[in-house]
């Protein structure tokens, strides 16, 4: 089952895009489901709308026995009132593409997860999840609690019913592979090129390749200088976008919002399904004595990314956001040198990392061979 996912400024016809990209892979024959946090009014194309309340709300009801058992000094609102939290909606979406998959009756699905900051939050959700399960949840607690309902004969406490709901949560977060395609959308607005371009930055550091840009809601030509003028503002928008390299595509603007299939096709916004090309792995490559290692940061510029080094993991923050880099065994055992960002402003932009081989936690013998044993 592949994901794609279509993203961009509110406004911009994201979800007409999704829609339409659902529907024209159903017309070719493939299996589709598109879940998304709008509602597509399309009779016809199969969609689960996703919300974050009503998925919380169905969860707690199902859960609150359970809670109430384990902390039975505690009085427990009813679904009613909870309250949910940031986040929410993006673990609902993972729920959502969970029983999908489950179901195993679809070959795509097309995520319409609304404005790039939730998309981005999506996309994010898996690795940041991660990181602090195995903060909050680190081998040896989950040893513990086996150990402990083992003695306890299978009566499982509360520290074994959070420790299982973690696992829950763990096996969801596969669902949303590095690499997934993201499609962008936006309007022929003024930095639209500079929107994409630090997208793909934000969306490089998450692992996912920048697949299309859609220029949507172009003008037909008109007469006057009202319509001149948006002609000219909409060619410079499309050069700017077109110097990016990125592949680009433009989806009229329609005298009305399409209510069905027929007007939906005609529109013909759906973007190319086929999997596009993955960002170029990461991995250590030896120089000379040291390593390097290069992360794609598309269009990424000098000065616009910081580097950390925490423990086992490297941490870089670039266009608004923050990704903890677990090191492989080798990188685990050198010491961070130097960070450049080459080719900067380019499609090919990387953040490269220079490494030292640590000689407290290296053999004499390998490193007289340069540390490659």
């Amino acid at each position: 089952m592949r994901t794609l996912l279509v993203t961009g400024p509110g406004g911009a016809g994201t979800s007409t895009v999704a829609a339409a990209t659902a529907l024209a892979a159903q017309d070719a024959g493939h299996r589709v489901a598109l879940l998304s946090t709008a509602t597509p009014a399309v009779p016809g194309l199969p969609v689960t709308v996703v919300d974050g309340q009503r998925a919380l709300a169905e969860a707690w009801s199902s859960h609150a026995g359970e809670l109430a058992a384990l902390a039975p000094l505690l009085t427990l609102p009813p679904a009613t009132s909870v309250v949910a939290v940031p986040g929410v909606s993006e673990v609902a979406v993972l729920v959502a593409l969970g029983r999908v998959a489950a179901a195993g009756e679809t070959d795509l699905v097309v995520l319409d997860v609304g404005p790039l900051p939730a998309a981005l939050g999506l996309l994010a959700l898996p690795e940041t999840v991660r990181w602090w399960l195995a903060q909050a949840a680190p081998p040896r607690l989950r040893v513990l609690a086996q150990v402990r309902t083992t003695v306890a004969r299978g009566r499982p406490g509360a520290l074994e019913a959070a420790l299982a709901a973690v696992g829950a949560l763990e096996e969801l977060l596969h669902l949303l592979p590095t690499g997934s395609d993201v499609h962008l959308v936006h309007a022929p607005e003024p930095g639209a090129a500079g929107t994409v371009r630090r997208a793909a930055t934000a969306l490089g550091l998450l692992g996912h390749p920048v697949a299309s840009v859609t220029l949507s809601r172009v003008l037909p030509a008109g007469t006057g200088e009202w319509s001149a003028r948006r002609a000219a503002q909409t060619d410079d928008v499309r050069a700017a976008l077109a110097d990016t390299g990125l592949p680009l595509r433009e989806v009229a603007e329609a005298a009305l919002a399409p209510r069905d299939g027929t007007a939906l096709r005609a529109l013909q916004a759906g973007v190319d399904t086929t999997p596009s090309a993955p960002l170029p792995a990461s991995g250590p490559v030896p120089d000379d004595t040291d390593w390097l290692l290069a992360l794609p940061l598309p269009f990424a510029e000098k000065g616009a990314v910081s580097l950390t080094r925490w423990e086992d993991d490297l941490v870089v923050d670039a266009a608004g956001v923050r990704r903890s880099i677990p090191l492989d065994s080798l990188l685990r055992r050198c010491t961070v040198v130097s960070g450049r960002v080459t080719d900067p402003g380019t499609p090919g932009a990387a953040l490269t990392v220079r490494f030292t081989p640590d000689p407290a936690q290296w053999p004499t013998a390998l490193l007289t061979r340069g540390g490659r044993g």
